[in-house]
């Protein structure tokens, strides 16, 4: 099988799709290997490095996407790499169709099979092992952003999150406490602030009370909760998971009036349409702005600041799935790999996840009845 990997075009986008090391592993297994000129640079790998692995660099993307049976990438295909998708070609990357209808479209129309690596689930159902990764780095991120954005000349209410002797700490209020939630809390924790976890699982918050030592509050996620918490927040983070469903908006305009002056919220939940009412997704050239006097950093692709960690633990948990895929195709690697299945969401010009018909109104066709 021919695979392309294109360089990322998305603003401040530096992940890129294989490393060197997957490459070789494609090689060995027979598949040839187009990478676009660069498309690892900003992850710190040279295209040398993707030679000496045994791939073929070209130039441009358009080479790259033309040839390809199948594309890895990191982020979802952005407008000016519409016109690149092929009639029948597999994308396997993030996708976050939900809030994309005109992607979705595309994809149908085009007859792409449309694989996100953010609703494929390990062989349970129970968690996401290809969106686990960047979920720990943008938890580990939101804490800290919130932090330096609660300086003063940045907008912020000029809280330091640690206190010191004779001031108390900031306050941290995170809204979910999964994977995300649960990074937050370690950088929020080992930070100094005071930090609250709202989760709606009693199971998962006896584990977060155990894990955390009683360091952390753990609250039922309700709407008295809730209120209660934004009015002590200094910074509130957006944890909030529907696997491929929009997400659901916690937080309204008229909530936002309980924060204090210059708080900040971080919205991790942006790329599938934001969990706070006041939501738009920004971009590491322009990340904030202000609504009502709250700070909103609402970045669709956080982990793409970070890429040298952000591109290496993404490739150690999606390489499995990508060699099933050039191995087998994508009908048998489907069938044999447990959790496979609900990563694909479009399939011969229909929609084959359930979740994301739904957050746009749309039929949706069992992956079964089209094979």
């Amino acid at each position: 099988m021919k695979v392309g990997l294109p360089k990322e075009v998305k603003n401040h986008e530096y992940r890129v799709g294989l490393i060197p090391a997957g490459v070789h592993e494609l090689v060995v297994a027979g598949h040839e290997v187009v990478v676009q000129a660069g498309a690892g640079e900003g992850s710190g790998i040279e295209d040398a490095e993707y030679v000496d692995a045994g791939a073929r660099i070209e130039p441009d993307a358009a080479t790259v996407w033309a040839g390809a049976e199948l594309i890895v990438k990191v982020k979802e295909p952005v407008a000016s790499e519409y016109d690149l998708i092929q009639q029948g070609q597999t994308l396997f990357t993030y996708l976050h169709l939900a809030p994309i209808p005109e992607l979705t479209d595309l994809l149908l129309e085009r007859q792409a099979t449309g694989i996100a690596y953010e609703t494929i689930t390990d062989s349970s159902g129970k968690t996401l092992p290809l969106l686990t990764p960047m979920s720990e780095v943008a938890g580990r991120m939101s804490a800290m952003v919130g932090a330096y954005y609660q300086q003063r000349p940045l907008g912020g209410r000029g809280t330091l999150m640690s206190g010191v002797p004779g001031v108390p700490p900031g306050d941290v209020v995170i809204i979910g406490g999964g994977i995300v939630g649960v990074n937050a809390a370690k950088v929020a924790v080992g930070l100094g602030a005071s930090v609250t976890v709202l989760e709606t699982s009693p199971a998962r918050m006896a584990y977060l009370d155990d894990l955390f030592l009683g360091r952390v509050n753990t609250l039922a996620s309700n709407h008295h909760n809730l209120v209660a918490a934004l009015s002590r927040a200094d910074v509130l983070i957006g944890a909030v998971l529907i696997p491929g469903r929009s997400a659901p908006k916690l937080v309204t305009r008229e909530m936002l009036g309980l924060m204090k002056p210059r708080s900040v919220v971080v919205d991790v939940a942006v790329d599938q349409g934001g969990c706070f009412e006041t939501t738009r997704a920004t971009t590491h050239d322009d990340p904030v702005y202000d609504v009502d006097d709250i700070v909103h950093y609402c970045v669709a692709n956080m982990p793409g600041a970070v890429p040298r960690t952000s591109t290496f633990a993404l490739n150690n948990a999606t390489m499995p799935y990508t060699l099933a895929l050039a191995n087998k195709g994508v009908e048998r690697a489907v069938a044999e790999r447990a959790g496979f299945l609900p990563g694909v969401n479009t399939f011969k010009g229909h929609i084959t996840c359930a979740p994301v018909a739904e957050s746009q109104g749309k039929p949706w066709t069992p992956f079964a009845d089209l094979i």
